[in-house]
């Protein structure tokens, strides 16, 4: 049997050394039609502070779908990879959640306010199925119900190719499941080392620097100097352990300071230009 090519989009990008570029969306069809035109690597259908949607995440996943796009790169990966950050936070081990959002299709999931090692440990092993203990690749022993139709179908597999990729990436070099940890408190922060340290399989650890600066008393203050102290603190020990580091408001103001920081899972405020209507009110005399 040939290998198959690599299918998540932002994997793809972090094994080439390169930055990958994903964006926050809002789980409804107009946005996921956008979406799938873009230059992003992934998209990160937004369900944190938005209502879980089962259905509304199953439609955008095939409206991320074109036929045209699929026929012309001649692969089965999607121009831009599905992800879905849910809605619980690490401490209340949301597993139903990712369990639902894998089997629909989704090649990953974001995960809040993980602050522990036992919080990280849950959140890799809901994104993986059991094995014996006898199995290479044990840890983090996973816990994924077995019912994954919709997403074989999505991926365009055999369900045993399926199962060979659905694994969390980078402990299964074959693996297709990007597990992203959002640090968002100085618990978490003060605890990542060990995290790293104790928990394999994490795709990239995202810092929730809203919640970060809610809590250092500077609240969407994203230039304060003891805001950006702490989340150079996690980019050392990220780098220390070679994992991604993912920056949550990547703007024109700050993307070149964000690079030669070294984050690499970079996520981009999408925007809608309003270029044409700005210059047909001035040509019409109006400001």
């Amino acid at each position: 049997m040939a290998e198959l090519p690599r299918l998540n989009g932002v994997i793809r990008a972090l094994e080439s050394g390169q930055p990958a570029f994903t964006a926050f969306s809002p789980a409804e069809i107009d946005a996921a039609l956008a979406m799938s035109v873009s230059k992003y690597d992934g998209v990160v259908f937004e369900m944190e502070h938005a209502p879980w949607d089962g259905r509304a995440l199953r439609d955008c996943l095939q409206y991320m779908l074109n036929r045209a796009q699929i026929a012309k790169a001649g692969a089965l990966a999607p121009a831009v990879t599905p992800f879905v950050r849910i809605p619980v936070n690490g401490v209340e081990k949301g597993q139903w959640h990712a369990k639902q959002a894998l089997d629909l299709g989704c090649y990953g999931i974001v995960w809040p306010h993980i602050s522990t090692v036992d919080e990280a440990y849950n959140a890799v092993a809901a994104c993986r199925y059991p094995r014996l203990k006898s199995a290479p690749r044990f840890e983090p022993a996973g816990i994924r119900g077995d019912g994954p139709t919709a997403a074989v179908r999505y991926w365009g597999l055999t369900q045993q190719e399926y199962y060979q990729r659905a694994d969390v990436w980078p402990l299964d070099p074959k693996g297709e499941i990007f597990v992203v940890l959002q640090i968002e408190d100085t618990k978490g922060v003060d605890n990542l080392a060990d995290i790293l340290k104790k928990v394999p399989g994490i795709g990239a650890i995202l810092i929730g620097e809203g919640d970060l600066g809610q809590e250092l008393g500077f609240p969407r203050q994203y230039e304060h100097p003891k805001l950006l102290e702490a989340m150079a603190h996690v980019v050392k020990t990220c780098k220390e352990h070679k994992v991604p580091v993912g920056h949550p408001h990547v703007e024109v103001g700050n993307a070149e300071r964000i690079l030669k920081e070294g984050y690499t899972f970079l996520m981009c405020a999408p925007t809608r230009s309003y270029a044409h209507l700005d210059k047909a009110r001035e040509l019409a005399g109006r400001k």
